[in-house]
């Protein structure tokens, strides 16, 4: 079964799709400490500027993961085809 290329493509998609989730995890955790952190100085609020500049950073790494490597682009252009198909076009 681990010779079969779509188990290791399988398998290669999970492990980046665990990235994330981990990568989504710190960053929420990081920045709820930050946020009390700030909360307890009371000395103006600065903790959005790393959750908005760390949370672009996690949006990218989203974005790449699940619509990156041109297989949405791909999954989009094979729906048109058989939606073409369907029509008798």
């Amino acid at each position: 079964m681990t010779n079969d290329p779509r188990y290791t493509e399988a398998k290669k998609h999970v492990e980046e799709v665990k990235g994330f989730y981990i990568h989504l995890a710190i960053y929420v955790i990081v920045n709820l400490g930050l946020f009390i952190i700030n909360a307890l100085q009371g000395d103006g609020w600065w903790f959005y500027w790393a959750t908005i500049g760390w949370g672009i950073g996690v949006l990218s790494h989203a974005a790449a993961l699940f619509f990156g490597s041109g297989k949405w682009m791909a999954r989009w252009e094979e729906r048109k085809i058989e939606s073409y198909m369907r029509q008798g076009r």
